[in-house]
């Protein structure tokens, strides 16, 4: 726990910096993501408004929190495997992936290339980085995006953005944040609005381990039977999950269930995808098709691959995998033990690049039991935060 809140002050201090680059140090803010200055105001309260505001798309019905829910894991409560993918502020306009959770992505490390490899030797070039194709670098960046996106939040222009801004219930407390300039500028206001955005998602409600796994490694609650065989199945060598989806030695504390790396896990079509709907020929390329890689080269390795997701709340993030094509746990248990090494009857959107894992070129599978599958299902439902 103590490395993850860490990281996130370390985060609250980069945004702080900007902030005052931005702001030229003046004005009545003061560029902290809790404190205050004397209304109250500060940019972490101002943040959270800026992220539940629906007023800020073209149509005044979309927000942060319309795709990423508290009560969905701050994924989208909406969606479904047979409708996968979220429907932007203009009806019928929708993108082609399935919203990640945005609850811990204050914690993903910045993208940049790095090679490494998980213990059975599959090689990810590549490290970290917002959306699941790490295309922002960092969490200012991520928040930035979704205003501008036809398919999203819709809006015309930064301008657009900054003036619904200036015209909300809270822009006198903007204005306190930031100070008595806070407008005048356009692309530095908006600078600020996806800052004070990523600063609310440092705080504790975007991150509050508070799951009976994390009441476990306190020591202040057991796992039943089913629970603990489970998670000895994640993290050992039959189940293989914690190849990628990695636990923090030695006693887990604070473990977001991802090693941060890029891989193609050999997910299978949508075919309720409405980018697939749209063109039966649509394949997604994930980071082989990202603005983050450039080289040819690059493109065609990194194709299919994606950065690897926390696991945190993943009992209330359904449907799972970038286009949402599994509805339930069982089903995605199922893919990594039985479907992603069926040469015969499965063929992978991209084709498949953890052979290694999944005893791909044997076709035989990880094995596992019924048993198995309950017992790792009832290991991730511990992931769940709100068990104090």
């Amino acid at each position: 726990m103590a490395t993850s809140i860490n990281k996130l002050l370390s985060l609250i201090l980069l945004v702080s910096t900007l902030l005052l680059a931005n702001c030229g140090g003046s004005g009545g803010g003061t560029g902290d993501g809790d404190a205050g200055n004397g209304s109250g105001a500060s940019m972490r309260s101002v943040g959270k408004k800026l992220f539940f505001d629906e007023d800020l798309s073209s149509n005044g019905n979309q927000s942060c929190a319309s795709c990423h829910g508290q009560a969905a894991g701050f994924a989208d409560p909406n969606v479904t495997a047979a409708a996968p993918v979220s429907e932007g502020s203009v009806p019928g306009q929708f993108g082609n992936r399935n919203a990640p959770t945005a609850a811990y992505a204050s914690l993903i490390p910045q993208f940049v290339p790095q090679v490494t490899q998980t213990v059975d030797l599959t090689v990810s070039n590549f490290h970290g980085g917002q959306f699941l194709d790490g295309r922002a670098s960092t969490l200012v960046d991520q928040a930035k995006a979704p205003f501008l996106n036809p398919v999203e939040m819709n809006n015309a222009d930064k301008a657009s953005v900054v003036n619904k801004v200036q015209n909300a219930s809270y822009a006198d407390e903007f204005i306190e944040v930031f100070g008595a300039n806070a407008f005048s500028n356009v692309d530095q206001a908006y600078d600020n609005i996806a800052a004070a955005i990523a600063v609310f998602e440092t705080s504790s409600e975007m991150n509050p381990f508070t799951s009976k796994f994390d009441a476990v490694m306190a020591g202040n609650a057991s796992f039943t039977a089913s629970e603990q065989s489970g998670f000895d199945l994640f993290k050992g060598t039959a189940a293989k999950c914690g190849n990628c989806h990695t636990v923090n030695s030695p006693n887990a504390t604070g473990s977001l269930f991802t090693d941060f790396n890029f891989y193609n896990i050999a997910i299978p079509v949508n075919p309720d995808n409405p980018a697939y709907v749209a063109n039966n020929t649509f394949r997604d390329g994930g980071l082989g098709d990202s603005p983050v890689i450039t080289l040819p080269a690059e493109q065609a390795a990194e194709q299919g691959k994606f950065r690897t997701p926390t696991l945190r709340n993943v009992e209330l993030t359904a449907p799972y995998m970038h286009n949402g094509v599994y509805a339930t746990l069982n089903d995605v248990i199922r893919h990594y033990d039985i479907t992603a090494t069926d040469s015969l009857l499965f063929v992978p959107e991209v084709e498949n690049d953890i052979a290694n894992e999944l005893n791909y070129h044997t076709d035989m599978g990880l094995g596992l039991s019924m048993q198995d599958y309950a017992d790792l299902e009832n290991f991730m439902l511990t992931l769940t935060d709100g068990y104090f």
